[in-house]
């Protein structure tokens, strides 16, 4: 779902995903943990991967947001916090 939702902002490679999420406080991802789930989503059809000459070094695979890639954000994102917020109702003592 993060990573959808980074690819949603704009289209990344693997690298600039790791940083970013990394930039948001989490820490868990690296680059060898998110390629399989980028793949994933790719045979899933809700990603695209392109790939981007770069400057630096060898090209750079991009990956952006199918339609149905952003049908599924926004599910899951409804499920996110639908369970946040029941979750929050237990931490909290809600029903005391």
């Amino acid at each position: 779902m993060c990573l959808l939702s980074l690819i949603d902002e704009e289209a990344s490679y693997g690298y600039e995903m790791v940083s970013k999420l990394r930039e948001r406080g989490l820490d868990l991802a690296s680059e060898g943990s998110i390629y399989p789930l980028l793949s994933r989503l790719q045979k899933q059809g809700l990603i695209e991967g392109y790939l981007v000459q770069s400057s630096e070094g060898p090209a750079r695979k991009y990956y952006r947001m199918s339609a149905d890639g952003r049908r599924t954000l926004e599910l899951w994102r409804t499920e996110w916090r639908d369970f946040a917020t029941s979750v929050d109702a237990v931490l909290n003592g809600a029903g005391r």
